[in-house]
């Protein structure tokens, strides 16, 4: 349960992140983390991706009461 939260968390984090550059051309994780092309900005794409993968099941299970 733990991992769907915090996959969840990094979903909204690349929401976020792809809403800004859409709007205003501003990518925040390159900004804060040095470029498009640094190490770590490639490893939080590469979270934030993975992240929406394991959200994924979330879109076909049912509601629960």
């Amino acid at each position: 349960m733990a991992i769907r939260r915090i996959a969840l968390a990094l979903a909204v984090i690349g929401c976020l992140n792809w809403g800004l550059v859409g709007l205003f051309s501003f990518d925040l994780v390159a900004f804060i983390f040095g470029g498009q092309t640094a190490v770590v900005s490639r490893i939080v794409y590469a979270l934030v991706g993975l992240a929406g993968i394991i959200c994924i099941p979330a879109i076909f299970e049912s509601r629960r009461a």
